[in-house]
């Protein structure tokens, strides 16, 4: 029997290339996400290759939207919480709440509510591995990202709980933190903004979704006896949120 993988916020960037790396590696994949026409396309371009592809159009956001969902899926290998944004860039003191409650609601509430349906299922298999896409920002808050930092702090600390929590069972979890990634996530913080968001990666050549996805196809292929609990993957010109060489 082939293994399925539930890859989250897969309509785009890091979600839709770990969807089609994990796909190439011979799972079943499971892609969720808002943008249904996305998912179709995603759908179509696995199954050329010979691949399954399940598209569920749903928000995390929702508990019941993905209990309804997630709930009939009999089975999860691999599951890769992925789905994520952030949403403006100001002081505390100038911050859209409504930016506030999309990040919350997605970053932590949405990989809480995907992770308590599935968790179960991996448990009662005898086993299974967690990915939990977290950020730098987990660990290096920065001036203007106070709530987007939290929240990655929040999945930096789930991480690590789930690990101890499903110790016993074993289901394996691996946070990876990635430093600069060029997807929409700029676009999307922005909102809409893509001048902006572009200026973003001036001068510096980043990460782009495939190279984290390479990273998750990695830890999926380990020996069951080990477990990558952190990794932090960076372009090789940044050295941290506050480090980075720009050329001119």
């Amino acid at each position: 029997m082939k293994k399925q993988a539930l890859v989250t916020g897969a309509t785009s960037g890091i979600g839709r290339a770990t969807a089609l790396r994990l796909s190439a590696l011979g799972y079943d994949i499971v892609a969720t996400g808002r943008r249904a026409e996305r998912l179709a396309e995603l759908r179509q371009q696995i199954e050329s290759t010979g691949g399954r592809c399940t598209p569920l159009a749903f928000d995390v956001r929702s508990e019941e939207e993905v209990r309804r969902h997630l709930e009939p899926l009999e089975r999860v290998d691999l599951l890769v919480n992925n789905a994520g944004l952030a949403a403006g860039l100001e002081h505390i003191d100038r911050g859209d709440t409504r930016d506030w409650d999309a990040m919350i609601d997605t970053n932590v509430k949405g990989l809480l509510y995907v992770t308590r349906v599935i968790t179960p299922k991996m448990a009662a298999a005898g086993g299974g591995l967690v990915v939990n896409i977290g950020s730098i920002a987990g660990t290096e808050p920065y001036e203007n990202g106070a709530v987007y930092c939290a929240s990655k702090h929040a999945v930096h600390a789930i991480s690590q709980a789930m690990r101890a929590d499903l110790l016993a069972s074993g289901v394996k979890v691996t946070e990876i933190r990635p430093g600069m990634v060029e997807t929409e996530f700029s676009e999307v913080r922005f909102h809409g903004d893509r001048e902006r968001a572009e200026r973003v990666y001036d001068g510096v050549e980043p990460l782009r979704g495939e190279d984290i996805a390479e990273a998750i196809a990695w830890v999926a292929q380990l020996p069951a006896h080990m477990n990558v609990n952190d990794m932090v993957l960076m372009p090789a010109q940044q050295a941290g949120a506050y480090y980075t060489f720009r050329k001119q």
